[in-house]
C-alpha cells in the first residue's frame, strides 16, 4: 500500500525548470508536463514566468520562480525588486536564496533583514516565500539559526538547496529543519529527490514539498503502484 493518493503525491512537487541550458521549447514542454501531471507548481527561470502563466492558466498548478538565485549574493534591494517584478509577471511562489556569505559570517541582523524584506514584499502581494539555505555549505548551528529567523519573519517554507551547490536533501538536515522550524513554516526538500521511494521517505520526515526534475518518473511510478494495489 502506498499510503497516499496520486493527488497527494503530485501536490508535493514543484517541477523544477531552472537548468541554465533549457531552451524556450524545453521550458514550454516542462510547463505542459506540470499541468498534465497536476503538480503543485513549476519553479521556472524568471524571464519565463509569462510563458508559464500562459500555459498554466486555468490549471491548479502555481507559477513559481527564484529570487537571488543561485548564490544569494544580490543586494536586498535587488531581491525585493526581483520579488515585485516576478509577482507583477504572474508568479505566486518565490524561492529565495539567503546570503550564504553573511550566514557563514554570522551576521544575523543582515540575514534577518534580507529575508524579511523579501517575505514582506511577497506577502503584501499575495505570494509565498521558500527560503533556500544551501545546506552543504553550512554547519548545523547556521541551519538552526536560519530556521529560527524564518519562523520569526513569517517565511512560508525553509528549503535545503538550490541544486547548484555541492549537495542536496539529507535525512539529517530534513529532521533538523523540521525540528527547529515552527509549525507554520513548512519544509521543502530539493536536491537528489528522483524516485517515488525517496519522496515517501522525506514525506515521513515532515517534508510537504519537494523540488524535482524527475517529476514524470516519480508520478508514473506512483500511478503504476496505485494501479497494482
Amino acid at each position: 500500500m502506498l499510503g497516499y493518493s496520486y493527488e497527494q503525491i503530485a501536490r508535493m512537487i514543484d517541477h523544477s525548470l531552472l537548468q541554465p541550458k533549457l531552451t524556450d521549447a524545453e521550458l514550454e514542454a516542462g510547463c505542459r508536463l506540470a499541468r498534465d501531471y497536476g503538480v503543485a507548481s513549476v519553479c521556472i527561470k524568471p524571464y519565463a514566468v509569462p510563458l508559464a502563466v500562459r500555459i498554466l492558466d486555468g490549471s491548479t498548478v502555481a507559477v513559481g520562480t527564484t529570487v537571488g538565485f543561485p548564490h544569494g549574493g544580490h543586494t536586498t534591494a535587488s531581491k525585493v525588486y526581483e520579488t515585485e517584478d516576478a509577482i507583477r509577471l504572474g508568479a505566486r511562489e518565490l524561492d529565495m536564496v539567503v546570503n550564504i556569505g553573511k550566514v557563514l559570517s554570522r551576521d544575523w541582523d543582515y540575514v534577518r533583514r534580507d529575508i524579511a524584506a523579501v517575505v514582506e514584499a511577497a506577502h503584501a502581494r499575495g505570494a509565498i516565500v521558500k527560503v533556500i539555505f544551501e545546506n552543504s555549505y553550512l554547519h548545523d548551528e547556521h541551519k538552526i539559526r536560519l530556521c529560527e529567523i524564518c519562523g520569526e519573519v513569517g517565511a512560508d517554507f525553509v528549503k535545503t538547496a538550490t541544486g547548484h551547490g555541492d549537495g542536496g536533501a539529507t535525512d539529517e538536515d530534513l529532521r533538523l529543519m523540521r525540528q527547529h522550524s515552527p509549525p507554520h513554516v513548512q519544509v521543502k526538500a530539493a536536491g537528489g529527490i528522483r524516485t517515488l521511494d525517496r519522496v515517501l521517505a522525506v514525506r515521513a520526515l515532515g517534508v510537504t514539498r519537494i523540488g524535482a526534475t524527475a517529476t514524470k518518473a516519480i508520478l508514473d511510478e506512483c500511478r503504476a503502484r496505485l494501479a497494482a494495489s
